[in-house]
């Protein structure tokens, strides 16, 4: 049986063969450096040389990887995605914008922003966008030798909205970590004690929370939070429920040194089937959240 996927495994391979041997080649150059610095001769610059080169190597063989990785999400996950969720969008190199991002009520505005494979549509009437998010803190280190600079990621994970077609009185929020950003929340307890115990729940009107977190759904959440690793949190605010998850994964991602195969193109639907996991779960798909015919 021919591999469907022997095309893009060869290039990755060709790529993987580059990167290799450029980290080889810089590895060497930077032993000769260290060697010719130490003994005060010529084999420094001979070993500046040769990193240089080997980075350049290390650079066009990664240059390659990424593209292969572009041209497969083009050619191949759009073409599943769609087959697995008909009349969804997916934008690889797109994602969610900052303020949707931020929406979200628990999650700090970062230095460095960064989001990735836009996913759009309807499933079972229920209307949603999710995208992979990561978010950055800046970091200055002053010490004898300078000042150094360098990022901290705080956030990587998945982002998810999804559309109500009634609009919440205030804000709810269910936090497995962390807690809402801005003022005027009640921290809620509820009559689950496991559930106080894994999740706090902060609602800017009590009544919603109970009004929203039955045991059905409160079940639910827990549900997904086991079937979902990572920090989880859900924000109940206007019309939208945002989820976040905060797994640090990039979802839908080739990686190196490792071969494209059935079973890894099943694990980008399973990831990619989490949304309609959300939407039959928390019951989006029901009347439990849709507003009631106005009373003649």
């Amino acid at each position: 049986m021919k591999d469907k996927y022997l095309n893009f495994n060869n290039q990755k391979k060709q790529a993987e063969t580059k990167f290799l041997i450029g980290v080889s080649i810089t590895a060497l150059g930077v032993l000769l450096a260290l060697i010719g610095n130490v003994n005060k001769n010529a084999l420094m610059v001979v070993g500046i040389i040769i990193a240089i080169v080997g980075f350049i190597i290390v650079m066009i063989g990664y240059g390659a990887f990424a593209s292969l990785k572009r041209n497969f999400k083009d050619t191949v996950l759009k073409k599943m995605f769609s087959d697995a969720l008909p009349g969804i969008t997916y934008e690889p190199i797109n994602g969610l914008s900052q303020n949707i991002v931020y929406e979200t009520g628990h999650l700090k505005r970062a230095d460095r922003f960064h989001s990735e494979d836009f996913l759009g549509g309807e499933v079972d009437g229920v209307s949603f966008i999710s995208s992979d998010v990561k978010l950055e803190e800046r970091h200055v280190q002053h010490t004898k030798n300078g000042t150094r600079v360098y990022y901290v990621a705080y956030f990587i994970g998945r982002i998810f909205r999804f559309e109500f077609n009634k609009e919440f009185v205030g804000t709810l929020q269910v936090l497995e970590a962390g807690s809402p950003l801005n003022r005027g929340y009640k921290k809620v307890h509820l009559e689950s004690v496991d559930f106080n115990k894994k999740f706090k729940t902060y609602a800017t009107e009590e009544i919603t929370a109970f009004y929203i977190l039955t045991p059905d759904i409160m079940e639910a959440i827990y549900a997904l939070e086991r079937r979902n690793p990572g920090r989880i949190g859900l924000s109940f605010h206007g019309d939208h429920l945002f989820v976040s998850i905060n797994n640090n994964r990039d979802t839908f991602e080739v990686q190196m040194f490792r071969k494209i195969d059935d079973s890894m193109v099943e694990e980008f639907k399973k990831d990619l089937l989490v949304i309609k996991d959300f939407i039959m779960t928390l019951k989006l798909n029901t009347n439990l959240f849709k507003i009631k015919e106005d009373k003649k």
